[in-house]
């Protein structure tokens, strides 16, 4: 079985539409290195819980950054603190005055099974905008691909274009050729 370590519910929702097989999700609460790598960030992640998990099942971890051009590419790697402690509005706020809003999503996927580690990444382009729609997580309010944002998406629209879901459908072509076991990619 593939555990996936995430205390957050939608992540496992995601996972679940691409990997058909049973996903256990696993809380574990692993030290976030600070690195402006998100590779580096996940891979960490994944060998600690492997570690404090005690246990012979793969697993993965995901790290997600929002990559703002006209900040620099901030808040990045830093994006749950920041958006722990200063809020998602706020972000907004940072780029409302602001001609280019342009923004990248991007996902890493890390998988560890004690001995071996692999990173698998997604990305997508799009712009910050106030603050429009009901679901998704996180920052899916104010980031906009195609005019629309992530939080006015339903699970379907959002898992067919998303950083996440590109990265675990990396993953997930990835782990079925690898003999591990055959999960399903959707068309």
């Amino acid at each position: 079985m593939l555990r996936f370590v995430t205390g957050n519910a939608g992540k496992l929702k995601e996972a679940q539409h691409y990997l058909t097989d049973p996903i256990e999700q696993v809380e574990y609460d692993y030290t976030e290195i600070q690195s402006d790598s998100l590779a580096d960030i996940a891979v960490h992640g994944a060998k600690e819980a492997f570690d404090h998990l005690d246990g012979d099942d793969p697993l993965i971890v995901d790290d997600t950054g929002l990559f703002i051009d006209t900040l620099g590419g901030f808040p990045g790697p830093y994006s749950a603190y920041v958006e722990d402690t200063v809020g998602v509005e706020r972000v907004w706020k940072l780029t409302e005055l602001e001609e280019n809003r342009r923004a990248r999503f991007r996902t890493i996927v890390a998988y560890y099974d004690g001995e071996r580690a692999e990173t698998f990444e997604g990305s997508i382009r799009g712009r910050i905008v106030a603050p429009r729609g009901d679901d998704g997580f996180g920052y899916d309010p104010i980031f906009e691909h195609n005019g629309v944002t992530l939080a006015e998406m339903d699970i379907d629209q959002k898992n067919s274009i998303s950083h996440r879901g590109r990265a675990l459908a990396k993953f997930a072509e990835w782990f079925s050729a690898d003999g591990e076991w055959n999960p399903g990619v959707p068309d």
